[in-house]
Order: structure tokens, then C-alpha cells, then sequence
């Protein structure tokens, strides 16, 4: 793993530089060599590039909630900054930009949406959000609320069906039902929103997570690892077989999910030592080259901001993501 590592710390690449000194190395939040890492991430390569997109009142392309287009508005932006170690004190426009999601796109029960009504809320587009503006240092007191709604659509505790629309607190067309039941996959659970969800239950501080938290935490991990992650053998829409995108790993990831995001969610949680997780992590292993790299299987070449490397050919950010989470589960 040493070469693997030399290569990820390669100056050269500053944003992978930078996350592999801290998720790695493992050195602390103040340590001088982290902190000029730090601020080089942000003055050159991906994350500089995408903030020079930032129009000054803090969205990307035009005003509004922010989902369209994908993927270069301000939904998509945050996902990719916090992906890329984003970080709102070092860089005020970051801050600007979660405010300003917050104040457009956040509905009064604490749901994000797609459609800039409460009804356009859905599990992933909750989970990934709430992870970026947690990652990126957002602190908002209605952060709170948000989390609390997405906990308590997992459990279902004090929510309606949709069919009660004058309920006080009720399940949408997408977001249709408790253990993740999506309108997108005909009301099943869906495990693409389910590790969105638990992503995010995972960059929420443990001493912030109330009981009901905890309880969706436990849902949520008992619906993933009860099928082998390894073979992501959850609910599809037409019961048709599993995606091939499960075993693609990719950068950055956005509503589509891996095997590999699976295991992050749950080291992120502390089931990194779970025996459930045993096949994923061999399969991860698999997927190393005999340099210990892995490769960019899945992208977004030309849909968004920047790119990240030729397809089928050794990344280092997806390398990054293999490493963190085999550091994590040892």
C-alpha cells in the first residue's frame, strides 16, 4: 500500500493530496502541513475550478431550488464539493452557496426537494444533501429539523400515508412510505436512498443523534446487510435483476450507488468490523490492480463540472475511496 499511497499524495494532484493526508496519514485538523493542503485543495484543481462557476448570490447556472440542470447546479455542486473535501471556512463562497440552498430549497418540514414543492422530496436527494452541507461545515440550526424528517420517514413514527393530505406530517409520491419505500421503485425500498440516507446519519455528529436517529440508524443498517451487499440483491421497480452500476465504481457519485458507497455508509457508522460486510470488502479487493489501484469504471464525462480521469483506467479518487474504507474496517 505504500506506492498506492505515494501516488495519492502525488503534488500534482492537490484535492487527492489533501484527502489522503487527512484520511489517511491521519494527520489532525491543525496540523500545518494538513492546513497548507488544505488551502492549496482550494485555490487549485477541481474544488477551484467549480467555485469559479458560482454565481455571486451562491447558485450555479439559475436561480431557484437548484436540482436542473444536472449536474452543474447547486444541488449537484455541493455533492461534488463535499466529495472533494469542500470546506465553507476555508472558502466563504461555500458557505454562501449551503445558505443559500438552505433559504430556496429547504421546505418547512425539513425536506429537501427536487421539484421546489414539499411533494418532490425523495431519499436520495434528502441523504445526499444533508451529507454535503454537514461535510462542507454547514452548522444551520434547521439542520436539525431536516435530520429529525429524514429519521422519521425510516421509522415512520408520526407519519401519514400520502393520502391524508391535511395530515401533519405525511409520506409524498417519491418519498412514499417508511424503510425507504420509494415512488421511483414502485414503492419499494430502494437501497440507492437507503445509502444516501445512511451517509448521512453518518456525518451527523454521534452526540447529536437523538433516539429517534438511532432507531432509523438501526432500520437502515438491518435493510442493507440483510442482503449480501456484496451482491446487492435489494427491490428493484419491476423485479428485474440488479443494476450493473452497483459493481462500477465511480467519481464523484451522485444519486446512482455502489457496493463500494454501501461499505462506506457503514464504516461511516461504525460497522466497518460487521461480518455482513465481509463479501463487500473482498469484492472491493478484488476490483485492485497488482499497483493497488483501482480503476474509474463509472462516470460523468462531459455532465458536469470537471472531470476526473479516462474511464477503465486507474483513478485516484476512486483509489481514495477503496483505501478509506479498507482503513476503516480492519
Amino acid at each position: 500500500m505504500t506506492k498506492t499511497l505515494d501516488w495519492l499524495l502525488d503534488p500534482a494532484s492537490p484535492g487527492v493530496r489533501y484527502l489522503a493526508l487527512r484520511d489517511l496519514v491521519g494527520l489532525p485538523a491543525d496540523d500545518p502541513k494538513l492546513a497548507a493542503a488544505r488551502k492549496e485543495a482550494h485555490t487549485k484543481g477541481p474544488i477551484a475550478d467549480i467555485l469559479a462557476k458560482m454565481q455571486p448570490e451562491g447558485y450555479w447556472v439559475r436561480p431557484g431550488h437548484g436540482y436542473n440542470p444536472k449536474y452543474f447546479s447547486i444541488v449537484w455542486s455541493l455533492i461534488m464539493l463535499a466529495q472533494l473535501g469542500g470546506s465553507s471556512t476555508e472558502d466563504e463562497r461555500i458557505a454562501r452557496a449551503c445558505n443559500y440552498l438552505l433559504d430556496k430549497n429547504l421546505q418547512k418540514d425539513g425536506q429537501f426537494t427536487c421539484t421546489g414543492t414539499p411533494g418532490g422530496t425523495v431519499d436520495c436527494l434528502q441523504g445526499n444533501m444533508l451529507r454535503a452541507l454537514v461535510t462542507l461545515g454547514c452548522d444551520d440550526p434547521r439542520l436539525v429539523k431536516s435530520y429529525e424528517w429524514m429519521a422519521r420517514t425510516v421509522t415512520g413514527e408520526g407519519m401519514a400515508p400520502n393520502s391524508e393530505k391535511d395530515a401533519p406530517l405525511r409520506y409524498y409520491a417519491y418519498k412514499c412510505g417508511p424503510d425507504f419505500a420509494c415512488g421511483a421503485n414502485g414503492n419499494k425500498p430502494c437501497a440507492w436512498g437507503a445509502v444516501k440516507v445512511m451517509l448521512a446519519f453518518g456525518a451527523w455528529p454521534a452526540e447529536r443523534r437523538t433516539p429517534l436517529i438511532k432507531r432509523a440508524i438501526k432500520q437502515g443498517a438491518e435493510f442493507l446487510l440483510g442482503s449480501d451487499p456484496a451482491k446487492a440483491d435489494y427491490p428493484t421497480r419491476t423485479g428485474a435483476k440488479t443494476s450493473r452500476s452497483w459493481f462500477t465504481f465511480g467519481f464523484p457519485v451522485f444519486y446512482v450507488t455502489d457496493v463500494l458507497q454501501i461499505v462506506e455508509a457503514m464504516v461511516g457508522l461504525g460497522y466497518g468490523a460487521d461480518p455482513r460486510l465481509a463479501n463487500a470488502l473482498e469484492l472491493i479487493r478484488s476490483k485492485q490492480d497488482d499497483q493497488g489501484r483501482w480503476a474509474l469504471d463509472y462516470d460523468y464525462a462531459g455532465k458536469t463540472w470537471v472531470e476526473f480521469g479516462a474511464k477503465h483506467e486507474p483513478n485516484p479518487w476512486v483509489t481514495l475511496r477503496a483505501m478509506r474504507v479498507l482503513k476503516e474496517s480492519i
